[in-house]
């Protein structure tokens, strides 16, 4: 009998020791998991695509960020989240914890990076500025990306997103806008189709870079188009000269169209041409289209620009006449203030 409690009395010791151990390796797991990180530094750390745990651990460990790799692979076991690691790039503070990298890898919000592409820019001008952005990846397409296809914006996207991926974000984009606005637009616009509404939204976007003009500018066309009235833009007879590039001479100084440009025909001139161009000559933003598709209706057939950014509106020749005159006054009197440096 005493034999027996001897040997119950010794199970009953080493189960708590072995309790105790182990209890005091379980506090030591979690003491590791919760003490500040190695790095005194913020970082920027970028999950790629198909990674694995131990190959993100290892990464983590060899660039200073946690101290070893085998516990965070143990956590992770433990917690059931091997494969709930997120893609992408995630900022992890200074002094960071492994609990709180691995939080942050697992919940936390990825780095976005942001790309500013204007209203008014030619696609090859947009493309351009697609292509040299230092954090897209890839190449660029290589199909064509049609005049006017765009929608000019500010797009968000993380770090390892393709240069092709945000072109099709852009074509959806402006997709998506004309569904939402196309079935509110006005009746009896002379546009038939989507298409059309994107030309002539692109016309108005390069008359003017005043946002309260464009609808003003857009009932004015519409208004010229109902008549039978050619548009006579001149950015659509810039279009049909260089694509929408800048014109220079000789010098290489900036200048205006000559006379021989107005009179040449081309598919954008609508000088030339009757009705709309063959194509949009930029990519137009969301208050361009808008305005084309809900135009104010003015009775002004006619505009000048009044040399100060905006424009002088009028709805008989004679008015239109009058701006002009004024216009040419304010160039003069501008002119002869840079020669005397008043």
């Amino acid at each position: 009998m005493k034999l027996i409690k001897g040997l119950i009395s010794l199970f009953v010791l080493l189960f708590v020791l072995g309790g105790a151990v182990a209890g005091g390796g379980w506090l030591w797991f979690q003491h590791e998991l919760s003490k500040p990180g190695p790095s005194a530094e913020q970082h920027l750390f970028l999950v790629e695509p198909g990674e694995t745990l131990g190959g993100v651990a290892q990464r983590l460990e060899d660039e200073g960020i946690i101290s070893d790799d085998r516990l965070f692979k143990l956590k992770a076991k433990l917690d059931g989240t091997e494969l709930a690691i997120k893609t992408g790039e995630f900022e992890l503070e200074p002094r960071a914890s492994l609990s709180e990298v691995m939080e942050t890898l697992i919940d936390g919000k990825s780095v976005f990076y942001k790309i500013t592409l204007p209203e008014g820019r030619t696609t090859a001008q947009l493309l351009k500025m697609v292509e040299a952005d230092p954090v897209l990846i890839g190449d660029m397409p290589e199909e064509e990306v049609a005049e006017g296809s765009l929608l000019p914006d500010t797009y968000l996207f993380h770090r390892g997103t393709s240069r092709a991926d945000l072109i099709g974000r852009m074509q959806k984009a402006q997709a998506d806008l004309l569904d939402e606005l196309w079935p509110r637009r006005a009746e009896d616009l002379p546009i038939a189709s989507k298409e059309e509404a994107v030309i002539l939204a692109s016309v108005v976007e390069k008359e003017t870079g005043i946002a309260g003009e464009r609808p003003q500018i857009a009932g004015l066309f519409i208004t010229r188009l109902k008549r039978g009235m050619r548009l006579e833009s001149d950015p659509t007879i810039i279009y049909g000269v260089s694509k929408g590039e800048p014109l220079y001479n000789k010098s290489g100084q900036r200048r205006t169209l000559y006379r021989s440009e107005i009179n040449r025909k081309t598919d954008w001139n609508t000088y030339q041409i009757d009705g709309l161009p063959k194509t949009p000559i930029c990519n137009p933003g969301r208050d361009a289209i808008a305005a084309v598709l809900n135009p104010e209706e003015t009775g002004h057939i006619f505009f000048v620009a009044d040399g100060k950014g905006g424009h002088l509106f009028a709805k008989t020749l004679a008015e239109h006449n009058k701006n002009v005159a004024a216009y040419r006054r304010y160039e003069r009197q501008e002119i002869q203030r840079e020669r005397t440096g008043q």
